[in-house]
């Protein structure tokens, strides 16, 4: 890009061009592997694998690490200009750097002949020969589209951090998103802070000058507006239909989701509940809330020392099944910290 050009862009458009570009990149790297995918023979699939099919699919997306992670450099040089900044860098990304091998270090080719295991394992446990094969398709796809974003997320965060003019990164969600995702769209990131990402994940960074970190980049993205826009049926579908009700009664969406995360049955009230983990640290509000309560009513001295938290923090599904009323709900809802 021409220096003029991306004067005239602003950083979120940039990052929405860029979200794009690697789009492409994953999209035609699957495309190749497809391709390749239908050359394996399942009479002979290890056979196929090594002398033929395999090398092709590992070398198809190594290509397509390679190219994502190719404009990261040029990326965070163009946010810098949109900025006002004069880009200036410890260095450039090593691009071989992040093509041939898999996000968690193991050798790529390693990664990639899982499929063919998977294969293996649904003919042997009975499958036909077309739906094993296209369940190790699936499998292999998600894989390579995974490997090539993160090639790209990797070499971006490099970049971000070798930028002397950048201090860290903004999230950049994409609909469709996950739950997890939804939570963390928007939010700056300091420039050493690690990308979290699921398979299939497609979020990607805004690099940014940081006002304040783990706050919400305003016009960035609103996870309330993202979650209101979308149908009932999509609201249950992304956040369960109990964490769903709760979002639309007001609860705190992060609090929802996360709750989802240290979920675990216990027994509380005379009866089996599913409970969470989350929060009940003595860093986590719930807990804070509790020896507040604990507090207030002269349980323990005012220090809170020798406080204990013995209630477990339900999910808002048990909520729910508990509340007698609405007006009860809420006020377990406000309670158990999934409303303010």
């Amino acid at each position: 890009m021409v220096t003029k050009q991306i004067r005239q862009l602003t950083p979120e458009e940039l990052a929405q061009a860029y979200y794009v570009a690697q789009a492409q990149h994953s999209r035609r790297t699957a495309d190749r592997v497809q391709a390749l995918w239908r050359e394996l023979d399942y009479r002979d699939l290890t056979g196929s694998w090594e002398s033929l099919v395999g090398p092709q699919i590992v070398r198809a997306v190594a290509l397509g690490q390679s190219a994502a992670a190719s404009g990261s450099d040029e990326y965070v040089a163009a946010v810098a200009i949109a900025e006002g900044d004069v880009p200036d860098t410890a260095g450039r990304v090593r691009i071989s750097a992040f093509a041939g091998r898999a996000a968690d270090g193991r050798p790529l080719d390693s990664l990639l002949y899982l499929p063919v295991i998977t294969t293996k394992q649904s003919i042997a446990a009975g499958l036909d020969e077309v739906e094993a094969m296209m369940r190790g398709l699936t499998q292999l796809l998600r894989m390579a589209a995974s490997e090539v974003a993160d090639a790209g997320r990797g070499a971006t965060g490099v970049s971000i951090t070798a930028s002397r003019t950048i201090n860290g990164y903004i999230r950049v969600v994409n609909s469709p998103a996950c739950a997890r995702c939804i939570i963390l769209a928007g939010k700056e990131f300091g420039w050493n802070r690690g990308f979290q990402r699921h398979p299939k994940c497609d979020c990607v960074h805004m690099p940014a000058k940081l006002i304040k970190r783990g706050r919400h980049h305003p016009g960035a993205f609103d996870p309330k507006a993202y979650f209101h826009g979308l149908s009932a049926a999509e609201q249950d579908r992304i956040f369960t239909a109990a964490g769903a009700r709760a979002i639309r009664e007001g609860a705190s969406m992060s609090s929802v989701v996360n709750a989802r995360r240290g979920m675990y049955t216990a027994d509380a009230y005379g009866r089996r509940l599913a409970a969470t983990r989350e929060g009940i640290t003595r860093r986590g509000a719930f807990y804070r809330s509790e020896r507040a309560v604990a507090i207030a009513r002269g349980r323990v001295p005012a220090s809170g020392r020798g406080f204990q938290l013995r209630t477990p923090r339900l999910l808002p599904e048990e909520i729910y099944r508990l509340a007698g009323s609405r007006d009860e709900a809420i006020a377990m809802l406000r309670r158990f910290g999934y409303l303010d």
